[in-house]
């Protein structure tokens, strides 16, 4: 285990993998992004993995609480002109910005496995309070930070061990009583970031707006 976990530092240093410095984000900008959905409690772990190897490649979390947010430790998500993202917690998660969210990871290269399962008000609470409180994640440990983070909540009705594979966590996250899951496959451009170019919130917000006055 010593002998792996030595290794795994060797690559992270060889690539050049820190923590990433986003740019900071004020109070005032989170609260402006933030997004409550009127669905039930809910975490939903998305795992990302390769269509050429079947191996996972990363692990977020999105948590409906008092506000709907996603987790995504060591992520690549980012548009600062778009979304706000602070410490790896991507805000404003609307319907729209999930959507692009998982067409962002799904591609030619990678499928995306979605579970979802609905918790106490409370359990989303405490996950959203640990996410937003967790800090930048270097990279390579986007799976182990989920996992300290579900190894905390209560009113899971399953014990979450800390690990560094994604598909290990999915199925770890598959025990909880009444999970659901699914796989979203596309095959469009190996480009991820071609999904986040085409978002437009001014858009969104617009036709929200004119659903809204209809």
């Amino acid at each position: 285990m010593r002998l792996w976990l030595a290794a795994l530092c060797a690559m992270t240093l060889a690539s050049g993998c820190a923590v990433k410095e986003d740019p900071p984000v004020s109070d005032e900008a989170v609260s402006r992004a933030a997004y409550r959905h009127d669905g039930p409690s809910k975490l939903t772990l998305f795992t990302m993995i390769s269509n050429d190897t079947g191996a996972g490649a990363h692990t977020s979390l999105m948590i409906n609480g008092s506000q709907r947010v996603v987790f995504d430790p060591a992520g690549s998500f980012r548009d600062p002109g778009k979304i706000v993202v602070r410490d790896d917690v991507v805000y404003g998660m609307t319907p729209q910005l999930a959507d692009v969210y998982t067409r962002f990871h799904a591609r030619k290269t990678y499928h995306v496995q979605v579970q979802e399962v609905d918790v106490p008000a409370e359990t989303a609470e405490q996950a959203l309070q640990l996410a937003m409180s967790y800090g930048e994640v270097p990279d390579a440990q986007c799976s182990v930070s989920t996992s300290r983070i579900l190894a905390k909540l209560n009113g899971l009705g399953t014990e979450f061990q800390q690990t560094w594979f994604p598909k290990k966590l999915a199925e770890q996250f598959a025990e909880v009583p009444g999970v659901s899951s699914r796989t979203l496959y596309e095959y469009d451009d190996a480009d991820r970031f071609k999904a986040l170019r085409a978002y437009d919130p001014d858009e969104v917000a617009a036709q929200v707006a004119t659903k809204d006055e209809g």
